[in-house]
């Protein structure tokens, strides 16, 4: 079974861009999160990768 996680990133960006198209969400206020938040993204891809792992 291949990996998801490319087709879930597509969707976020969708999902993002969407959203700022609609006025509910900006790109600045994005960017703000991003700049914080930047290593519990790491982190979960990580744990995300390790949990999906089969021996």
């Amino acid at each position: 079974m291949q990996s998801r996680s490319g087709s879930v990133a597509l969707i976020l960006v969708g999902v993002l861009f969407l959203l700022h198209n609609l006025d509910i969400l900006s790109f600045r206020l994005i960017g703000a999160l991003l700049r914080t938040w930047w290593p519990v993204i790491l982190i979960a891809v990580g744990v995300a990768g390790l949990m999906g792992r089969k021996k």
